[in-house]
């Protein structure tokens, strides 16, 4: 009887892994490929992009990282471009950044710089430095990144540029981390890109849901007219995937996704500093509209629930020595596997992404949605007030 119990669970594990298996599936044929289908319809269809390059405003928000503007700014200030602006919008003392700032301006004609008033309280700094950059600048399109980060080639603005259409209002960008050795960093390369593949396949699908502050724009009269952040000011994040949430949708809405058209962050040193920005989207993903939190978190659920029945197959199988059943549930791991980390790997390459996921890509499918199980506890056991600018 004990016997027939274990056997007919492997077999229901067996079943929930094959119905888990072919929703995974449907999300890498459907969903996720959809970085590499726009690279060739880009390649077969270059008439889909506006001939014209109106001028632009680049905006950045700096915390005084002096280092980062020597070794950042030069670069988007040196771009392929016939007129546009960059602004940066300081938020610290006045000494060092001011200096060079003041200096590069004079190299620089394009270049401007501004500072936050330090008696600024109960607001995100950051959104009130990048609505002053906005109110300031000279031009309707308006592309934000952030000074640790840099363009890979000289072509990032015009490559974004030339998504800048009458009907378009919003396009999303991919940005990345420096490439760099170890097992921490691994894993937070591999994470930017499956969720880059995640908000950036769904707008490609028509369902734009977020958007990353290093590498996006929107016009400046699509700002002012929703208001800005003023819905959300006092909370600590959301100046880009919240705002995109509200104003973007798949008619005015498009995605680069070139390899020259990256922007590179520096290399993350500190889990800390990695574990504040994803409770920080944590937070700010609670607030997202629509069915896309839902869709995704479904995928998020059904990824956990197959390792679970495939896992439980096996072992229960090999318990009662069921050879057949143990090799069908290794089988559609081994399935998924081939799936998940060809249509993975070869969207790295298409964004000009070095790494490669091979024996690493299970562990870091299995850790992926524990970290947010565990970041969304964390937000559920800390008060709202935890997360507003004090």
């Amino acid at each position: 009887m004990e016997a027939i119990s274990v056997d007919f669970i492997g077999r229901t594990c067996l079943v929930s892994a094959c119905l888990c298996f072919i929703i995974q599936a449907i999300y890498y044929l459907t969903l996720y490929p959809r970085i590499i289908r726009r690279q060739r319809s880009v390649a077969s269809h270059p008439q889909d992009f506006s001939r014209e390059l109106p001028p632009v405003s680049i905006i950045l928000y700096s915390r005084d990282e002096v280092d980062q503007m020597h070794r950042n700014l030069p670069l988007l200030l040196t771009q392929d471009y016939p007129c546009y602006e960059v602004i940066v919008i300081n938020d610290g003392p006045i000494g060092k950044s001011d200096d060079f700032l003041t200096q590069l301006e004079q190299e620089h004609r394009h270049l401007y710089h501004s500072f936050i008033p330090d008696s600024s309280r109960y607001i995100s700094r950051k959104k009130l430095a990048l609505t002053l950059g906005m109110r300031a600048a000279k031009y309707d399109w308006l592309l934000m990144t952030e000074v640790d980060c840099r363009p890979v080639s000289d072509q990032w603005l015009r490559l974004m540029a030339r998504n800048f259409t009458p009907q378009t209002q919003v396009v999303l960008g991919y940005s990345r981390h420096e490439d760099a050795k170890g097992l921490f960093r691994s894993r937070v390369a591999y994470d930017n890109l499956f969720g880059s593949m995640r908000y950036l396949g769904m707008a490609l699908a028509g369902h734009p849901y977020m958007g990353i502050g290093r590498n996006l724009a929107y016009r400046k009269s699509l700002f002012l007219s929703r208001k800005g952040f003023s819905t959300y000011l006092t909370l600590e994040k959301g100046d880009d995937d919240l705002f995109i949430n509200q104003v973007a949708n798949g008619h005015n809405t498009r995605v680069e996704t070139d390899a020259q058209a990256v922007m590179q962050a520096s290399v993350v040193t500190r889990k800390k500093d990695w574990r504040e920005e994803k409770i920080g989207y944590t937070v700010t993903s609670a607030l997202y509209r629509g069915s896309s939190k839902y869709l995704l978190g479904f995928e998020t659920m059904t990824r956990l629930l197959f390792h679970l029945s495939w896992i439980a197959c096996v072992v229960l199988s090999l318990l009662q020595r069921n050879w057949v059943l143990a090799g069908m549930g290794a089988g559609l791991f081994l399935m998924r596997f081939a799936l998940q980390a060809t249509i993975i790997n070869r969207t790295a390459k298409a964004l000009g992404e070095q790494r490669r996921y091979w024996l690493s890509l299970p562990v870091y499918d299995v850790l992926q949605p524990l970290q947010s199980l565990r970041w969304k506890l964390y937000c559920l056991l800390h008060g709202k007030q935890e997360f507003l600018r004090k």
